[in-house]
């Protein structure tokens, strides 16, 4: 953590020179048996390739709003820190007619059809693999965001006193959004009695900014990672306590 930092974009450049190799995302989902973990180096790459899909091929620029129809999920992680690369504001379940763009996942896809800019879909299928077929007024994520490049730069420097993040009726700038993450982070260390090492399992959903805090931002701000569960509750305890111990996990937030 760099105590310059000042938006969530500039959290994870910090994240990515202090140590690339490290994970910082690891994702499960009970009901599929699926586990993805993604380094800092590998989630910063996955930032890139999408924040240069919305800058250059959307042509989004800062100032536009996202709406981010999407659960808790590792992809959905990726699209934040794109979207605060790039200087758009995420508007978690946003209103889609009221949105420059929407990302939409299978749940949401026809209340995402009211946006009337470009529209991305994900399937958020195991490996992040495709549709068979786009869905129809849609972009398939998995078909368009392979062949963008892996470095970003953007066009006009995103400035930290303007709004990142709607999350629950709560309009946060990003620096805001980092001072908040710092402040939980800080929490959330002093419960573990570890601070680099912080290591959290959240099953929160991201519709609130506890949920975010605790499956994104707060370990990104600390200098930790997050093991970001789906479908907890399909756990047996025991294969709660060993993915615990084999996770190395700190702390666990109440749901």
């Amino acid at each position: 953590m760099n105590a310059s930092d000042r938006t969530p974009a500039d959290l994870l450049r910090s994240a990515l020179a202090a140590d690339p190799a490290r994970p910082l995302v690891t994702f499960y989902d009970d009901s599929t048996g699926e586990r993805v973990e993604l380094s800092v180096a590998t989630f910063a790459n996955w930032v890139a390739k999408t924040a240069n899909l919305l800058q250059g091929e959307l042509s989004a620029s800062p100032g536009d709003r996202l709406a981010l129809l999407l659960p808790a999920h590792w992809q959905t992680a990726v699209w934040l820190l794109a979207c605060s690369s790039v200087g758009v504001t995420a508007e978690i379940g946003g209103d889609p007619a009221g949105a420059d763009y929407v990302v939409a996942g299978p749940d949401a896809l026809e209340a995402g059809l009211a946006c009337s800019g470009d529209r991305i879909a994900l399937s958020l299928a195991p490996l992040g693999r495709r549709f068979p077929q786009p869905p129809a007024g849609y972009a398939d994520y998995a078909v368009e965001v392979p062949g963008q490049g892996d470095r970003f730069a953007p066009f006009v420097p995103v400035d930290p006193d303007e709004p990142a993040l709607v999350v629950d009726g709560m309009e946060l700038t990003g620096a805001q959004l980092v001072d908040r993450a710092r402040a939980d982070a800080a929490k959330l260390a002093a419960t573990a009695g570890d601070g680099a090492g912080l290591r959290v399992l959240s099953d929160r959903a991201y519709d609130s900014w506890a949920g975010l805090s605790a499956g994104l931002y707060a370990p990104l701000a600390a200098g930790g990672s997050v093991v970001l569960c789906q479908n907890l509750d399909q756990l047996a305890p025991e294969s709660l306590a060993k993915r615990v111990e084999s996770e190395r996990v700190t702390v666990r937030p109440a749901s």
